[in-house]
């Protein structure tokens, strides 16, 4: 059986039932019917579960349950309860108002929450909608008051399973984490005119590349420190380009690798980070320290502008910093920014990685322990679906968990920050190697 559900309902879906979960298609009532006995004949005993109704306007609405169906005519008490329908791909919930009356158990009718939604009312392809009785939504979001039903479908909720073995192999012991430090503390740019390769962090607000950077320069100091504004807010906290240098311990001397800090991309117009910042920071015109205006863009006259950027000025790698919590639900406008990004970097011929950070708020067996990250087959999907998203080999996306609540540093989180580090450095090679061969086709022409 096909899923009706997109893979950003599906992924919304299991967010909001706290991540780690994935849906099994017990019952369709295309294939299997549109009665009361059919649904409970596939589902009964089988929950938790949800319940999912498409109408011919487009509307895509149904509830969730932790209580298992079965046949009793009895009301089942549940405070986990909600109901929900899609705007676009984002999920509105409505939870129950009294867990008591939440589910009713229906012979003759299909998935019966509370009384105010049942779908396949009295085995007819139908929709009874009445809120307000122990469930309220409005009725025209719902379902825009369209109760023919020309699909419902059940799914299983169940825990996602560790893989049988992890799709990344990683050593988690401090051998290699010495290892990992002392690769990016002798890397040598390939190019002499570079001393300091410069990495650009580009993502949506509070994804965590201010984080990123502190988090680095934590392990490097040995202690968690906090140099670059970072926290929880609905706006950018970086309201200036920053290049950040990490110093190899509190006394030691710059490392071969400078991280560029920059306002976070929102999704709605004239607000965030502007696109056309993103090309001047990208060829080397733009200053540190320059206070980003979202209304006027960087240009030729303003104060400090580099008008001939020399190749240590310019950015040699991107990375796209994303929060796990909040990519199924990632505004389409936000995403054609990142799109727009993409296109700039590959025309400049810039190597580009991705970082999914927070991936222990995302996963429960991650949560219980950091080195299950490539056991976990939710945190594989959500990485092939940021592949997706970004048009980037899944090799490009790496799984990351910065520094936030810690007053000392952890291996496994250490380990994951440095192997994102030396990645970005290989890619910088690329640009490196890829700059000289243009260099030498241009010399032949001549």
């Amino acid at each position: 059986m096909n899923s009706n559900l997109t893979r950003v309902q599906r992924r919304a879906l299991c967010q909001e039932l706290g991540g780690g979960v994935k849906l099994t298609l017990l019952f369709k009532a295309s294939i299997h019917g549109f009665t009361g006995a059919a649904f409970h004949q596939r589902c009964d005993t089988r929950g938790p579960s949800v319940s999912v109704g498409y109408n011919s306007s487009g509307h895509v609405f149904g509830g969730y349950t932790n209580a298992p169906f079965c046949q009793s005519g009895q009301f089942v008490n549940d405070p986990k309860a909600f109901l929900f329908t899609f705007k676009e791909d984002e999920l509105l919930k409505y939870p129950t108002t009294n867990n008591a009356y939440a589910v009713k158990m229906i012979s003759n009718s299909g998935p019966y929450f509370g009384e105010a939604l049942v779908l396949m009312n009295g085995g007819a392809a139908v929709t009874h909608s009445n809120p307000g009785n122990y469930y309220t939504f409005p009725a025209a979001e719902m379902h825009g008051n369209d109760l023919q039903l020309i699909e419902c479908e059940v799914y299983q909720v169940e825990e996602t399973t560790e893989l049988e073995k992890p799709w990344r192999v990683v050593a988690w012991d401090s051998q290699r984490r010495k290892e990992l430090m002392d690769s990016v503390s002798k890397y040598e740019p390939l190019s002499s005119a570079v001393s300091q390769v410069r990495v650009l962090l580009v993502g949506p607000v509070g994804a965590g590349k201010s984080s990123f950077f502190n988090s680095i320069n934590s392990v490097f100091r040995g202690y968690v420190t906090s140099q670059a504004m970072a926290g929880c807010s609905a706006t950018s906290l970086t309201t200036q380009f920053r290049t950040y240098s990490v110093k190899a311990g509190r006394n030691g001397k710059p490392l071969p690798i400078i991280l560029c800090d920059t306002m976070g991309l929102e999704d709605s117009t004239g607000a965030g980070l502007d696109i056309e910042d993103i090309n001047s920071i990208l060829k080397g015109h733009m200053p540190d320290c320059y206070q980003f205006n979202s209304a006027a863009p960087l240009h030729s006259e303003s104060q400090g502008y580099r008008k001939s950027p020399e190749l240590k000025d310019k950015i040699h790698c991107v990375v796209y910093v994303l929060d796990s919590c909040k990519i199924s639900i990632m505004p389409d406008k936000l995403e054609a920014k990142l799109s727009a990004v993409r296109r700039k970097a590959n025309l400049l011929g810039i190597p580009q990685l991705a970082l999914v950070t927070k991936v222990d708020e995302a996963c429960p067996l991650v949560k219980d322990d950091l080195t299950n990250v490539y056991k976990s087959g939710y945190i594989k999907d959500l990485l092939q679906e940021v592949s997706a998203r970004l048009g980037l080999p899944l090799s490009c996306v790496l799984p990351l968990r910065n520094y936030s609540e810690e007053l000392e540093l952890q291996l496994p989180v250490d380990i994951l920050l440095l192997s994102a580090l030396q990645q970005m450095l290989r890619f910088v090679d690329n640009y490196f190697d890829d700059y000289s061969d243009r260099l030498n086709f241009s010399e032949i022409d001549k």
